[in-house]
């Protein structure tokens, strides 16, 4: 796996075109294996002989992963995403709360009022910059780390220095030192909000979460609290960033499907859906572990063996959407199917959520910027530094009327 990144899908195919697994080596020379085709993920995320906790990766059991492995956040933060079983049903017991259909309903208005906040700067940045502004900077990134926050009652203060440290973490290109430090880092910050809310509880999740007892009366540990934390910043904010990049960038190349909407022969939910599969916030995700030989598509996963979650290959696999998978068709037939939110137990809490911000957010965008457009080519943009999280670093754009 290259550590730099970059777009997936030129690869994705040629893998693909082998087989639905694939064997890759992870960074530090770490032998692993990724899923790639749609139906064999779809087996792969639901199967009761693979696992998500640490003590069933053979390698780091054994002593052979150091510290400053890039990829070790993934393996050992202790909540919903390392969790198994009883303790999985527990932690997402506790979380799921705060994402039930009505609270998130209730959320609507304030995302509604934020999201036109955003756009009234995203213009002003614009004008103050020859026309020119970054739509990531300036919107896709402060609406969902805006929500998330709003949440977990973590203080506006922290927003800019919790994205980039969860930028870090989910970089699969920095050094042992850097993802050291980042690691500890983010952790004190996340104590940090956990001590404040527990001095002064809120109507937040992150005092829900401290108050929260189990019928047993089994209080969440300190370490698991952080990491439920750690994993609500990350998972809710870097993918919806993600989804809207992608989703604004797909309509800008492909303005026959913006004319779609804008007359409306399709939805905004039509866009969010297509984009999940054709363009997925999350390209590889580490990691699920076979708890035996486990053999998948003709292809033997040893046990044990570190396995990622291809996300953006099962995307465009056509042996599961056709020979057009490749294009981005908003009007697919039978709607678009992907796997990009997950599948099985571990399917994404936060989905209702992700999918009501993107389209509010698309929906309002181009209401009011109807003929938004990008401000340099595809080619130009730079991508991000990981395997992991897929889009774009940086989206300048023009916002005109």
């Amino acid at each position: 796996m290259d550590p730099a990144g970059g777009c997936p899908h030129a690869d994705n195919a040629r893998l693909l075109a082998e087989g639905a697994v694939a064997r890759v080596v992870l960074p530090g020379d770490v032998a692993g294996m990724a899923v790639l085709g749609h139906d064999a993920l779809k087996e792969f995320l639901a199967h009761p002989d693979v696992a998500k906790g640490a003590k069933h990766f053979t390698a780091l059991r054994d002593g052979e992963i150091p510290d400053g492995w890039p990829l070790k956040t993934f393996a050992t933060v202790q909540g919903m995403t390392t969790a198994d079983d009883a303790d999985h049903r527990r932690l997402r017991s506790l979380v799921s709360k705060a994402f039930t259909a009505r609270r998130v309903e209730a959320l609507r208005p304030r995302i509604e009022t934020v999201t036109a906040q955003l756009l009234d700067g995203l213009g002003e940045a614009a004008d103050a910059g020859d026309g020119v502004a970054d739509l990531r900077t300036h919107f896709a990134l402060p609406l969902p780390m805006g929500v998330i926050c709003e949440l977990l009652g973590v203080d506006a203060g922290h927003q800019d220095r919790l994205h980039h440290l969860s930028n870090q973490v989910v970089s699969t290109s920095i050094g042992p030192e850097e993802a050291m430090a980042a690691n500890r880092e983010l952790v004190a910050v996340l104590a940090s909000v956990a001590a404040t809310r527990m001095e002064n509880p809120g109507d937040d999740l992150t005092s829900a979460l401290i108050a929260a007892r189990e019928e047993d009366g089994d209080r969440l540990s300190e370490h698991e609290l952080i990491g439920t934390l750690l994993l609500m910043i990350i998972a809710g904010h870097e993918t919806t960033l993600n989804l809207i990049t992608n989703a604004v960038r797909a309509l800008c190349a492909h303005r026959d499907q913006l004319e779609l909407v804008q007359s409306g022969k399709a939805s905004w939910s039509d866009v969010v859906e297509e984009t999940l599969r054709w363009d997925s916030p999350v390209s590889f995700f580490p990691f699920r572990y076979p708890t035996r030989d486990l053999t998948l598509e003709g292809t033997v996963i040893p046990k044990g063996t570190p396995v990622l979650a291809g996300y953006s290959a099962a995307g465009r696999d056509k042996a599961a959407h056709g020979p057009d998978a490749d294009r981005f068709d908003i009007t697919r037939s039978g709607g678009a199917r992907h796997l990009s939110l997950g599948h099985g137990p571990h399917y994404c809490l936060g989905s209702p959520l992700a999918r009501m911000e993107a389209t509010i957010a698309l929906e309002q965008l181009f209401a009011r910027f109807s003929e938004l457009d990008l401000a340099v080519g595809e080619t130009e943009l730079p991508r991000h530094a990981s395997f992991v999280g897929n889009s774009v670093h940086k989206l300048p754009v023009r916002p005109r009327p």
